[in-house]
């Protein structure tokens, strides 16, 4: 049995309107893209999809109590509730420099997450 999925294309600014027939879980034909990148973008999207996730982690003795954080590269979507509440129980101790590793292979995705900026140590 056929089925079809319709959706816009963000793999480039174009933003073209994607129609992706498929027969069960296998892809049979991808219209609507005008470069190679919606064509890839719709393969990805119909049988893996995957989001990049930014959150924060909490901080002691930091300047800001709340440190901005993000997945190194997109995370499959079933696994991002997972990746939330990893992320949620962390809490790190100031100094943090950016793109240091705050959690390695976060919800056994083999992905790290990493802090998106540096957080100095004020007090003691």
């Amino acid at each position: 049995m056929e089925n079809e999925r319709q959706f816009i294309c963000t793999a480039c600014p174009k933003g073209c309107m994607l129609t992706v027939t498929m027969e069960g879980d296998e892809v049979v034909k991808i219209e609507g893209y005008t470069c190679r990148l919606g064509k890839d973008y719709a393969f990805a999207e119909t049988t893996d999809p995957r989001r990049m996730v930014a959150s924060t982690v909490r901080v002691r003795h930091g300047l800001h109590p709340l440190l901005p954080v993000y997945t190194a590269s997109a995370v499959p979507k079933p696994k991002i509730r997972a990746v939330l509440e990893a992320i949620r129980e962390v809490e790190l101790d100031a100094p943090v420099s950016m793109k240091d590793v705050v959690i390695e292979n976060v919800a056994d995705t083999g992905i790290n997450v990493v802090a998106s900026r540096d957080m100095p140590r004020v007090g003691s």
